[in-house]
């Protein structure tokens, strides 16, 4: 049986929606929501790799 770690589905749909958000801003012509979507993007990737970090060094990856 596989051994998921839903917090990484978490962070990767998250990352996803984000670059959806850009996808959408840049079809609405919106710099704000391009600029919010890409801050998004990087704190949500930021915690996705601290994250994985974190838990290779707990040994549980």
């Amino acid at each position: 049986m596989a051994n998921i770690k839903w917090i990484f589905v978490l962070f990767s749909i998250l990352a996803a929606v984000s670059l959806m958000g850009i996808a959408i801003s840049i079809s609405l012509q919106s710099i704000l929501l391009a600029a919010v979507s890409i801050v998004c993007l990087f704190i949500v990737m930021g915690f996705g790799f601290k994250t994985k970090k974190k838990y290779r060094e707990e040994g549980r990856l």
